[in-house]
């Protein structure tokens, strides 16, 4: 059962209902939406958009609505702050009408509860996955596929007709569906520290192994916001987390919205949806993949795998950088990003 988290839309619809609101007459083209300043960033407007299903996402766009449109797709359990707003600011400096959105079951999206589903083991299942026994009959709430249809018609409904796509991590492996079922859809797409989820790949070292199953003391916000300072420390770049920024964000995004079973469903996504490498072959959207060779969380032999998979995709590795996007990578980032979307 798919339901709305509507006490959270009251924190972000201020308009009135059933009532359109542009920030300017150019924005219409997107369809009839109730957009108002982000309470997250000074650069977007914010709004719940109904996709269908039972499902409404919690959409952030900001930019020239002229200019080419860049949606972008984040990880797992990971809400859309996790784009840096600098890293935004850029891409718009750069651009780009920037799209970015919490996925279901995180953030101010739709929760998903299914009653009545077994406790999986997903250490099991990520045992199987890696030595290529298929999860398939797992019994989970929903799959990748399910998460990209999201991501596709919200293209839809936004009226984007072709659009750019950027996934990171499980933001990637959803972009690589999209792109394969839906090639009318996407112009060009860029991947970063993602994977094809396939068998017999290196996998994670030990301790960013740790982070995916690992859980805080309890669910305060004081053990949640510890906790999440140990994640990025364990995941990011070395050298380059900033500790009092990933203290506000887990901040915000614990009171934004705390609902740790999203994560724990996105999860059983990834490890029920085994390889997506039938996806990445079909790719034809012309496609850059971007890589840390500083990630153990999905180590860039991964990333190196998608670009070679998909077809004619480049890869470009980032000496240093890991499963993050640091200040001081995202000017390199972003021309690297423009000159393969715009040129």
């Amino acid at each position: 059962m798919i339901h709305s988290n509507k006490s959270s839309q009251d924190k972000v619809a201020d308009v009135a209902t059933g009532t359109a609101y542009y920030p300017n007459p150019a924005w219409e083209k997107f369809g009839a939406h109730n957009w108002r300043t982000s309470d997250l960033s000074e650069h977007l407007y914010q709004a719940m958009i109904d996709i269908g299903d039972n499902i409404e996402l919690c959409v952030e766009a900001g930019g020239n609505p002229d200019h080419p449109p860049l949606l972008m797709v984040m990880g797992l359990g990971s809400q859309m702050i996790f784009w840096p707003d600098d890293f935004i600011k850029r891409l718009i400096n750069a651009g780009f009408f920037v799209i970015r959105f919490d996925n279901r079951d995180i953030g101010l999206s739709s929760k998903v509860q299914i009653e009545g589903l077994p406790r999986i083991s997903q250490l099991k299942m990520m045992l199987r996955l890696q030595t290529g026994l298929s999860n398939k009959s797992a019994q989970v709430a929903y799959n990748l596929t399910d998460m990209a249809e999201d991501t596709v018609r919200l293209i839809k409904v936004l009226q984007l007709k072709r659009t750019h796509l950027l996934g990171a991590s499980m933001g990637g492996m959803i972009a690589q569906i999209v792109a394969a079922r839906y090639p009318s859809l996407i112009d060009r797409m860029v991947l970063m520290f993602t994977t094809t989820n396939r068998a017999f790949l290196k996998p994670p070292r030990p301790k960013q192994l740790y982070t995916l199953i690992n859980r805080p003391e309890s669910h305060s916000e004081r053990d949640i916001v510890r906790h999440s300072v140990w994640f990025m420390k364990t995941v990011g770049t070395p050298g380059h987390v900033n500790v009092r920024t990933v203290r506000e964000i887990a901040k915000l995004r614990y009171q934004r919205n705390f609902h740790p079973l999203g994560t724990v469903q996105q999860l059983n996504a990834i490890l029920s949806s085994g390889s997506i490498a039938r996806f990445s072959k079909q790719v034809k959207a012309p496609t850059i993949v971007i890589h840390g060779s500083a990630d153990g969380l999905l180590p860039s032999s991964q990333g190196r795998v998608v670009a070679k998979t998909i077809p004619k995709a480049s890869f470009h590795l980032i000496d240093g950088m890991a499963h993050d996007i640091p200040a001081y990578y995202q000017p390199y980032l972003v021309d690297l990003i423009s000159k393969h979307l715009l040129y």
